[in-house]
């Protein structure tokens, strides 16, 4: 099993919102968990983190303002609320942990996480 399970997604027209749901397998209370996303042809980029105890967040200059992202630690659960969305946001959208516990701060690189999800499709029509 996935350690995350991403949903929510689909197609919306621009200025449309979304509102992506992971859920995970096991709890992962103690670790920064992230959003990235993938468009064809190119690489895997951070949107937005959230640490552990839900104290710091952040977001990719792409997206501050339009997205949010909050977690449920009691549900293992994570956020990602989008809105006024644009064509250049369609991608896949994944949720991963960090391999720290206990960050206060939120990392942006794909490498320092692991135990991602599948993902979940966004398309955003002009």
């Amino acid at each position: 099993q996935a350690p995350w399970v991403e949903s929510g997604g689909g197609l919306v027209q621009a200025g449309g919102s979304l509102r992506l749901s992971c859920t995970a397998s096991r709890p992962y209370n103690h670790y920064v968990v992230n959003w990235f996303r993938q468009a064809p042809g190119k690489e895997r980029d951070f949107v937005a983190g959230i640490t552990w105890n839900g104290d710091t967040t952040d977001y990719a200059d792409s997206v501050k303002g339009r997205f949010t992202i909050s977690r449920d630690n009691t549900k293992n659960m994570v956020f990602l609320q989008m809105n006024n969305l644009k064509p250049e946001d369609t991608a896949i959208y994944y949720c991963a942990t960090d391999r720290s516990p206990y960050r206060v701060d939120v990392r942006r690189t794909p490498s320092d996480f692991d135990s991602w999800g599948q993902g979940t499709q966004v398309t955003v029509a002009s």
